[in-house]
């Protein structure tokens, strides 16, 4: 193909945007293990307070937003990995998603980890330690309970027609952690 005067390959041209696709839909299992992914990351960071770790929260973040899961290593080992030996031990399909709420939920999780890591490097610890608190309530939300809090906003800003299942899987969560807490133990002989 001829675009002016510079000649483009149409192959190269296609494998480029096949890598800055955000898959859509998103597979919910990889969601939440790349969360589970973020949550030992800040945690990490949060026990050795060491400015080094951010690098990969912040790269991760920027790249699942850019690609999804093709330049993000978290993003790799759950949908290669993690995923497939989930559904194969525990029989389970995974659910699958919509995807625009999935980036947006990415591009807050950068522009949190963005910010902490101004935070650590312009010599304001406090505000990095709020920033990944709040990440690691986000990300626990989303790894343990499939709330995502970036898909809630993104539906509440935008609308999405594939996201009103969203406020009746998170009744059905809150049902679920009250009949975990008011059941009875079970007894022993």
């Amino acid at each position: 193909m001829l675009i002016g005067n510079i000649e483009v390959n149409v192959t190269v041209v296609q494998g480029v945007r096949d890598i800055f696709r955000f898959p859509d839909p998103v597979n919910e299992t990889s969601a939440r293990l790349v969360a589970a992914g973020v949550v030992a990351l800040a945690v990490l960071f949060l026990v050795f307070r060491d400015g080094l770790l951010l690098l990969p929260l912040v790269y991760g973040f920027a790249a699942r937003v850019a690609t999804g899961p093709t330049l993000s290593p978290l993003g790799q080992i759950a949908t290669r990995v993690g995923t497939p030996w989930i559904e194969r031990a525990f029989g389970v399909e995974s659910r699958l998603v919509p995807g625009p709420p999935k980036r947006f939920a990415q591009l807050i999780g950068l522009t949190v980890t963005g910010g902490a890591l101004v935070g650590w490097a312009a010599g304001a610890p406090l505000v990095t330690y709020v920033l990944l608190s709040v990440l690691l309530v986000a990300a626990t939300l989303e790894a343990a309970f499939a709330i995502c809090l970036g898909c809630i906003a993104y539906s509440a800003i935008w609308g999405c027609a594939d996201c009103d299942d969203i406020s009746d899987r998170l009744r059905m969560a809150l049902v679920e952690s009250r009949q975990t807490v008011d059941r009875p133990a079970p007894a022993t002989n």
